[in-house]
């Protein structure tokens, strides 16, 4: 597993490995996902950093609160799914970049 593996580049290797996590962590902050339910009566925004930065509800469901709670946790849901697909990802390459500790091809 170490074979050629130098400690004398560990150091460096940290140090990329602490930038190339900075901007992996500015750029979720500038990514957007959305998820939308119930035919697109319920929309969800989220960034990458898991924060949610718009709520659409259509009028139509200000009525009918079950069906609303039921629309809106699947569509938050269904967002924080790609927020986290997306940061595996991210993470995936971030470790293949910095020394080859990604998985193997």
């Amino acid at each position: 597993m170490f074979e050629n593996f130098d400690l004398s580049k560990m150091g460096a290797m940290l140090e990329e490995a602490q930038k190339q996590a900075q901007k992996m962590q500015d750029d979720a902050s500038q990514r957007e996902f959305i998820s939308k339910s119930g035919g697109g009566l319920v929309r969800v925004s989220m960034n990458g950093n898991a924060e949610v930065i718009d709520i659409s509800i259509d009028n139509s469901l200000l009525d009918d609160k079950e069906s609303l709670q039921i629309l809106l946790i699947s569509a938050v849901n269904d967002v924080l799914k790609m927020v986290e697909e997306n940061k595996k990802l991210a993470t995936t390459q971030m470790l293949s970049s910095i020394g080859g500790f990604g998985p193997k091809s």
